[in-house]
C-alpha cells in the first residue's frame, strides 16, 4: 500500500495529502471508481454536494468494510443553499446522502461576493463544527480578501482553502499568503482540463529520467509543494497510477523546470466573478 503522507490543519487534526476527486464523475460510476480507489490504498474522497455522487460516495464507504476513523471524506455547500439556516440543512442533506454521521471537513464551495451570503454560511459551518457534524472547516476558491473578510466577522480561520491550481496556473501569492496564515492548500483540477500538460515535453522529459508518466510528475510536483491534490479518474489502472507516485523526487532542477509553466492560465470560473 502506498506511504501516503499526512499534513497537519491549524485545528490540530491531519489530512491525508492525497486522495480522490469525483468532481464529474457520472453518480452510476461513483461506487466503483470509489471502491477501486480504496483498495489502491486511497483514503481520502472529495465530493461535493453539486457533483450529484454522494450517494455513490456512500455506497462504497459502506461497502468497504473501513473503519470511519480510517477514512477522511470532504464534501461541499453549494451556492443556492448558502446562508445560516439553508448551510446548516444542506449539510444535514449531504450527510443523509453519504450515510454518514459526519464529514471530516466541510467547504463552502465558491465565494459568491456579490450574493454577500459567505459571512452567514462561515456562520453556519462554524456551529457545525461545534456540533461534530464537519470535524474540520474550510472555504473553497475564496480569494484573500474573502478569507479576511470571514476571520474578521467571526475569528475563525478556514483550516484549508481549495483552489483551482496546475502548472499552467500556479497561484503563488494565494499559495504564500495561506503559509503565512497556517492554512492547508488544496488543488483541484490539478491536472489542468483537456490533457494538454500531458503532452508537454518538459513534463514528458521529466517523466522519462524517472520512469513516470507527465501525469504522475505532475501529481509528485503538488506533494513536494506541500500542497493536498486529489485527482479525479473513474479507470482501474489510471486511479492506480496516480497514486504511484511516492516511490520518486523530483529534483530541485525538475521542479524549478515545472515552475517556468506557469501561465497564470485559469481553466475553471473566475471566483471574483461566479455568483
Amino acid at each position: 500500500m502506498p506511504n501516503v503522507p499526512f499534513l497537519e490543519m491549524l485545528d490540530g487534526r491531519t489530512i491525508p495529502q492525497f486522495g480522490l476527486g469525483v468532481f464529474q464523475t457520472p453518480p452510476e460510476q461513483t461506487a466503483q471508481a470509489v471502491r477501486t480507489a480504496f483498495d489502491a490504498g486511497y483514503r481520502h474522497i472529495d465530493t461535493a454536494a453539486i457533483y450529484k455522487n454522494e450517494e455513490g460516495v456512500g455506497q462504497a464507504i459502506a461497502q468497504a468494510g473501513i473503519a470511519r476513523e480510517d477514512l477522511f471524506i470532504t464534501t461541499k455547500l453549494w451556492n443556492a443553499d448558502q446562508g445560516y439556516d439553508s448551510a446548516l440543512k444542506a449539510l444535514d442533506a449531504s450527510l443523509s446522502r453519504l450515510g454518514l454521521k459526519y464529514v471530516d471537513l466541510y467547504l463552502i464551495h465558491w465565494p459568491c461576493p456579490a450574493n454577500g451570503r459567505f459571512i452567514d454560511s462561515w456562520k453556519a459551518l462554524i456551529q457545525a463544527r461545534d456540533q461534530g457534524k464537519a470535524k474540520s472547516i474550510g472555504v473553497s476558491n475564496f480569494r484573500i480578501e474573502d478569507i479576511e473578510h470571514i476571520v474578521a466577522e467571526t475569528g475563525v480561520m478556514p483550516a484549508v482553502n481549495q483552489i483551482e491550481l496546475h502548472p499552467l496556473l500556479q497561484q503563488s501569492a494565494l499559495r504564500d499568503y495561506h503559509q503565512a496564515h497556517g492554512i492547508l492548500t488544496e488543488s483541484w483540477s490539478p491536472i489542468a482540463q483537456g490533457g494538454e500538460l500531458l503532452q508537454h515535453p518538459v513534463l514528458k522529459d521529466i517523466g522519462k529520467r524517472h520512469g513516470k508518466t507527465a501525469a504522475q510528475v505532475i501529481l509528485r510536483w503538488h506533494i513536494q509543494l506541500g500542497l493536498v491534490v486529489f485527482p479525479k479518474s473513474v479507470t482501474p489502472a489510471r486511479i492506480r497510477e496516480n497514486i504511484d507516485i511516492f516511490d520518486f523526487k523530483l529534483s530541485h532542477q525538475d521542479m524549478a523546470a515545472i515552475a517556468e509553466l506557469d501561465a497564470g492560465q485559469r481553466r475553471g470560473p473566475d471566483p471574483a466573478t461566479l455568483n
